[in-house]
């Protein structure tokens, strides 16, 4: 049971030494996607291109379920 307790607190002490440094990371990732897709927009609108924009949903369906389709 002892060691059973000792292993228990040296992953306690390693979580808490990673967790700051894995939540740093969590957060670069993010922030590097967000300046990604700020960059693929301002391309887009410097090209004058511009994304189709997606149907409702119930637009969709209309169109799979009408006669003659």
């Amino acid at each position: 049971m002892n060691s059973f307790l000792n292993y228990l607190a040296v992953l306690a002490v390693a979580a808490l030494l990673l967790a700051p440094a894995l939540y740093g990371i969590v957060r670069d990732r993010r922030i590097d996607r967000q300046i990604r897709a700020a960059q693929q927009r301002e391309q887009l609108i410097r090209h004058g291109h511009r994304r189709p924009q997606p149907r409702p949903r119930a637009a969709r369906i209309a169109l799979r379920h009408a006669p003659g389709k």
